[in-house]
């Protein structure tokens, strides 16, 4: 069971974990890094130095139920990605017309979020590539799902997920959607993802921005904190 400092420091050990499992992924042979905003993005900055890969976003918004936001019971992603928690659905007794209103919300969340980031969410081409789609960690997953799903839609020759941390069932779910799973710890029972790390202060737009235009200069990955 590891606990990490923060999402550097989680970074820093999920490229190492990279590096090992993925020897020939390096910069210049068609690998993109693609974080999911914004908890996932310090994370894959990291990553994406290490590897001297590209960083960009691949934006994805939850399905929250209705009595529960944080819950997710399904997600949305770029180039019109729906994705269903039937689990969370049936468990909640939720109508077909009550996931379809969330739903609805859910995108015009990433709508709006894609209007935000717009031309700094690139590289937007990655047809042919491989693609490692990293976020902070996975609950249920539906998240990741949905940027899995969506990475192949748009032609993605592999797709492997990063990240620190994952409850068994989101891993087991991820490893069967993806071509590669790199997961660092898997602890049970899993709470919520902030519980595994010491420093888990919510991700800004702002620093999301700073990151994306570090890493497009080449610079190192450490952000700015925010005051």
């Amino acid at each position: 069971m590891k606990q990490f400092i923060d999402r550097d420091d989680a970074g820093r050990r999920l490229a190492v974990a990279l590096h090992q499992r993925l020897p020939g992924h390096r910069a210049g042979d068609g690998t993109v890094v693609l974080a999911l905003p914004r908890g996932g993005v310090p994370v894959a900055a990291q990553v994406a130095a290490a590897l001297g890969a590209p960083l960009g976003l691949l934006i994805v918004r939850k399905v929250g139920a209705p009595s529960q936001p944080e819950l997710a019971m399904g997600a949305v992603a770029s180039g019109g990605v729906v994705i269903r928690n039937e689990p969370v659905i049936r468990a909640i007794g939720l109508s077909e017309a009550a996931f379809a209103r969330a739903t609805a919300l859910a995108e015009a969340e990433l709508a709006a979020k894609e209007r935000l980031y717009g031309t700094r969410a690139g590289p937007a081409d990655i047809a042919g590539k491989t693609v490692i789609l990293v976020d902070d960690g996975a609950a249920t997953g539906a998240t990741m799902r949905a940027a899995v799903a969506a990475a192949k839609k748009r032609s993605a020759a592999r797709v492997v997920v990063a990240l620190p941390t994952a409850s068994e069932e989101a891993a087991a779910a991820l490893a069967t959607g993806a071509d590669d799973l790199v997961c660092l710890d898997t602890p049970e029972p899993y709470f919520a993802v902030g519980y595994w790390y010491r420093d888990f202060a919510q991700v800004g737009d702002d620093e999301v921005a700073r990151l994306l235009e570090n890493a497009g200069r080449g610079g190192s990955a450490t952000p700015a904190r925010e005051a």
